[in-house]
Formats: structure tokens, sequence, C-alpha cells
């Protein structure tokens, strides 16, 4: 799950203080469709709902169980480690998976496949709990309390599972919209900048001068030295990865807002992307072939040793390149998550329940303030050295593959 504060998984929602956002909902038809589908008593009463549509079509067949034994199934099903709070359509997926390659597959197959078709047909607004308990005042405070400060993220091009998984379509998370927004300034900023040094003009002003020094640093010091000859075009995409690295690092740091960089299917599609960019630019330049064999390094060897070991090394270092790349993307995930880990444990020496009942409470309190405050510090300092080491890798990678070895 999500921490309040630290916002290590991605989400579909944002958090905000809780003060800021009270949910006040009255009744059960006010709550969100994903957080109704979510409530035990909803899912029983849908998968009612759809076992009667086809009931018609399938037990005729003596293949689909009794309403009550699937009920009691399915309810059993939930108990198990790790599928607490999962629809029906889960349970069926499970059924299906048990039931590959038995007799009756094909069947339990089709019943799996038309279940979704008639859920889909189910509307929300039909839904009348069972009893007053399930949805009485009680239930109703207690889910208000649980959407306290989670402003949801509205979802026009699909739907939600829960909270922090997709079910279909195309769904917006939070990263995705802090992406976005890094995108955006990134944009804003330089297109300033290009609009200041056009003509060969000087930049003025602090903050025009501060990203020229940055542009500066990153083409003359890192990406030119690392790539050589033909660094150029690829300096305006190594400045992109640069500073969208960099804004999604230092919006990590704002309480409630998150680091994207925290998110495996970020750091991997950057390095994903810089993987793409250097064998694209490797074959331009030696050919579709010719960009997988520079992968060997020139050696001077007799033909009877070059067709034995050169393969041997050409499938090494085909591994080795799929296998650097990736640990480009977990190094930077590494670094900015092990950050997160260790503000809360600090963080969580001022909750524990036995120190904040004790008078050591006021031996730990100075701690925990001062240890926040300095590895926020460090923190600040990771998210410019992920950024750069980051950058500095992508180029040499980049700079291996459009050069001969």
């Amino acid at each position: 799950m999500a921490d309040a504060i630290l916002h290590i998984k991605d989400s579909y929602y944002f958090d905000v203080p809780k003060w800021l956002w009270r949910a006040s909902f009255t009744k059960q038809e006010d709550f969100p469709e994903v957080w109704v589908s979510l409530d035990p008593d909803f899912q029983k009463w849908e998968a009612e709902k759809v076992y009667l549509s086809l009931q018609d079509d399938y037990q005729q067949l003596g293949k689909m169980p009794e309403l009550e034994v699937f009920k009691t199934d399915y309810l059993d099903w939930t108990h198990h480690p790790g599928n607490h709070g999962k629809p029906v359509k889960r349970y069926l997926e499970h059924l299906n998976t048990e039931a590959y390659g038995k007799e009756g597959a094909s069947l339990t197959s089709h019943w799996t496949d038309s279940w979704s078709p008639a859920q889909d047909g189910i509307k929300f607004n039909e839904y009348k709990p069972v009893d007053d308990h399930h949805w009485g005042a009680k239930t109703i405070e207690g889910y208000n309390r649980a959407l306290d400060g989670k402003v949801l993220i509205a979802q026009p091009f699909g739907q939600l599972r829960n909270l922090y998984q997709a079910d279909s379509g195309f769904c917006i998370s939070r990263f995705m919209i802090i992406e976005l927004f890094v995108a955006l300034v990134i944009s804003v900023c330089f297109i300033g900048l290009a609009k200041q040094i056009q003509g060969g003009k000087i930049a003025r002003g602090r903050f025009w001068n501060l990203l020229d020094v940055f542009v500066g640093f990153l083409r003359k010091q890192v990406i030119e030295p690392a790539i050589g000859h033909g660094a150029e075009k690829f300096v305006p995409l190594l400045w992109t990865m640069f500073f969208f690295v960099l804004g999604c690092n230092l919006l990590g740091m704002i309480p409630w807002v998150g680091a994207p960089t925290g998110s495996f299917s970020v750091t991997l599609a950057l390095a994903f992307a810089t993987l793409i960019i250097g064998l694209g630019a490797g074959a331009l330049k030696f050919g579709p072939i010719g960009v997988w064999l520079n992968l060997v390094p020139g050696m001077d060897l007799p033909i009877a040793i070059a067709v034995v070991v050169k393969p041997m090394l050409l499938a090494i270092e085909i591994l080795g390149l799929f296998i650097k790349h990736a640990v480009l993307g977990i190094r930077l995930l590494a670094n900015m998550v092990a950050g997160h880990l260790v503000l809360l444990g600090i963080m969580g020496i001022a909750v524990d329940p036995e120190v904040a009942t004790s008078n050591a409470w006021y031996i730990a309190f100075p701690i925990v303030i001062l240890g926040c405050i300095a590895f926020s510090c460090l923190e600040l300092f990771v998210a410019f050295l992920q950024a750069y080491i980051f950058t500095f890798l992508s180029s040499l990678f980049i700079g291996s593959s459009t050069h001969h070895h």
C-alpha cells in the first residue's frame, strides 16, 4: 500500500492533508463507483445478478454450480491469502486457470468469457444494499474517513479495479499527471531560454543564466566527452532526459506529491529509450547487422579460434547490453526509493507507541527532526546526482553503440 507521506507506490488519486479534503458522502449512491465496487456486499450482489443472467445458457449443460454453492466457494476463495477484496471476475479467471487442460476447460473458458459482457450490463444505480447494516451510518462514516485526503483522478478512458490497479482501458495515474507537468515545465523553460539566446544573444537574468550554465555543463563536460564524435545530434535528447529525471526527483521531495522515478514503469521506460536510441543510431551508422557485430571488440585472431571465440563474445555482449540498460533503470529507482525508506524509518521513531508514551520521547523528537532534515538535504543532493549519473551513463551507452570498439 502507498504510504500517505512517502508515495513509493503509484495510485489513481492525489494525497492531500485530510483536513483539506474531507469526504462527506451521505449515501451509497454518492460514493465513486470504484469504491462501491470494492464493497463485499456489492460484489456478492453483482455476482448473483450476472450468475442469474448466465444461468439459462450454462445450467442446462450441467457444468454450472448451484448459486449457493458458487457463492460459498467464492467467499471461501476470498479468504485465501492475496484474494481479499477481489471481485468475482478474478475468481472466474482462477477457475479457468485451474481447469486449463482438464475436462470441461472449454466450458469454464466460455463461462469466464461470457461473464465480463454480462457484468458490463449491470448498472451501479440498480444496486441496493442487502440490509441497513452494511451501508448504515457507521459504514458510511468509516468509508468517508477512508477517503479523506484522497482526490480521485477522473478516468474518462478506462475503469479501475481499485485505487492502485487499472481494470480496463487507459487509466490515468498520479505519476502520469506529474510527468506531464514536468514535461510542460521543461517545455516552457527551454522555449523561453531559446528565445533569450536566439541569434547568438547572451541570456539575461539569474534564472536564464542558471539554465544556461546547466546546459553548457552537460554539453561540454558530460555528453560530448562520453559520446565523442557525432555527439551534437544527441545533446537535445540527453538534455531532456536530465531535466525530466531531475524534475521528477525534485517533486518527490514535496509532501503529498511523489516521485515518478520511484516507479519501475518510469525508470525502465527511460532506460529502454536509451537502448532503442543507441541501437537505432548504431543501425543507421553500421547497418542492422553491423550494429550487433560492433558489440564484439576487434581482435586479430586465427580463423580457427575466431569462429569459436567471437560468437561466444557476441552472445555475452548482447546479454550484457540488455543487463546494463536494465540496471540503468533499476539503479535510478533504487536510489530514489532508498531515501524515502530511510526517512520512513526515522519518522517511524516519532510515532512508535512505546516512544510516544515514555520519557524517551523528549530525546527521540529532536533526533527525528534533525535526522529528517539531514536526510532531506541528502535526498536533495541525490536528486541532482542521479539525474547526472543517468545522463552520463546514457551518453556512454549511446557512444558505445555508435563507435567502433
